[in-house]
């Protein structure tokens, strides 16, 4: 059965500005479901937007797979008024209905995993026609009239005995291609239903929620961590490997400082069979010639999404991000810093990093950070 994925973007947002593009957790919203979906047993993703900036980043951003793609919707399909069916139906006609099955994820749901994506897509070779996923709430729910709809009050029931209700959470829908042609519906006659974890019934439309999910979200990845043996050592450059200043020339050139001991720590480290990677949201000579010079094979430049990345090399590479240590400064560090197995900062690092890592570091960034680092890492895996 050939599945699509099918992330909707739209540039507007009325609620929160820029929702889909703004960091949570350090990363773009609409790439945590993004993501998901990568590792997801889908065929293709495509995320169909209006918005260029976010076409542009997607293009440049996973260039490492042909499984994401990016289309344009028209602005049609795009309005405050236009619905998610309309859209869908624009995208399948786009494609000349050539897939089996349509995932629709929506990007205000960052708790969706790989894992409920296929939950939804197993469900459609079992002989259901469409999925949805739900969220079980213990929560009593009356209407306007003071009627009770789903528990007698008079015999009000201990949580431990009420099943509670399901309720859409709006992260999920799959359908067969069939369906959504004929029925014009994302949900057709026989629908499975998926049940995701409670923090997903959280819709994402103020300043508190998204407050509310962040947390929610840096909570969840931290309860994924388990402390193995290190295997691979992931570092930022800047911030990391430098102070993270830039000096320029009056020809605009620039230069970095880099210190000569962290770059022993790292000939030590290898020695001891652990693999280094880098990985910068920057793109640059410098850079790239330094690493070369240190003899550092695993070299990733220009990358914004960090988290993905590694995820999909650990996939790719058969590790888990159980035996990743990761040494991280800034924001855009944070989705890694909360999910490796074990996480450390500069001593300079940004307040939101240092909130989150596992080790502060002794030592600054480009002033021994990563020696320590290093030292650390020889030290503690010797319990192996």
């Amino acid at each position: 059965m050939t599945s699509v994925g099918f992330i909707p973007l739209r540039k507007g947002s009325k609620g929160i500005p820029g929702k889909n593009k703004r960091k949570m957790v350090g990363k773009p919203l609409f790439t945590w479901v993004l993501g998901a979906a990568l590792q997801s047993d889908l065929d293709t993703v495509y995320v169909y937007t209006d918005d260029l900036d976010i076409i542009s980043f997607i293009e440049k951003e996973y260039h490492y797979t042909n499984k994401i793609k990016a289309l344009q919707r028209s602005e049609a399909s795009a309005t405050d008024t236009a619905s998610t069916e309309s859209a869908m139906l624009e995208f399948a006609q786009t494609l000349d209905y050539n897939f089996d099955a349509i995932c629709l994820l929506q990007a205000t749901s960052p708790f969706t995993t790989a894992t409920d994506i296929n939950n939804s897509l197993a469900l459609l070779s079992k002989g259901y026609d469409s999925t949805v996923t739900v969220v079980n709430t213990h929560r009593f729910i009356w209407d306007a009239s003071g009627k009770p709809l789903n528990y007698d009050y008079k015999n009000r029931p201990r949580r431990q005995d009420f099943d509670g209700l399901l309720v859409e959470n709006g992260a999920v829908y799959t359908c067969l291609a069939s369906v959504l042609k004929t029925k014009q519906n994302r949900l057709g006659d026989a629908v499975g239903v998926v049940t995701m974890p409670e923090d997903s019934l959280y819709e994402i439309d103020t300043e508190n929620d998204w407050t509310v999910v962040e947390q929610l979200l840096i909570q969840r990845q931290q309860q994924l961590k388990k402390a193995e043996k290190i295997t691979h050592l992931v570092l930022d450059v800047d911030g990391v490997f430098t102070d993270g200043t830039i000096t320029y020339t009056k020809d605009g050139e620039h230069t970095k400082q880099f210190d000569m001991r962290d770059g022993m720590g790292l000939e030590i480290l290898r020695q001891f069979g652990v693999t280094v990677m880098i990985m910068t949201s920057e793109r640059s000579e410098l850079v790239a010639k330094r690493m070369q010079k240190l003899q550092i094979e695993h070299v990733f430049l220009g990358v914004k999404d960090k988290h993905t990345l590694l995820t999909q090399l650990a996939k790719t590479h058969q590790f888990s991000l159980n035996n990743v240590a990761y040494v991280g400064d800034d924001v855009n560090d944070l989705a890694n810093v909360c999910s490796v197995g074990w996480s450390l900062a500069p001593s300079n690092a940004m307040q939101e990093v240092i909130n989150q890592a596992d080790i502060i570091l002794p030592k600054p960034s480009g002033a021994g950070a990563i020696r320590s680092a290093c030292q650390f890492i020889k030290q503690y895996n010797k319990r192996f």
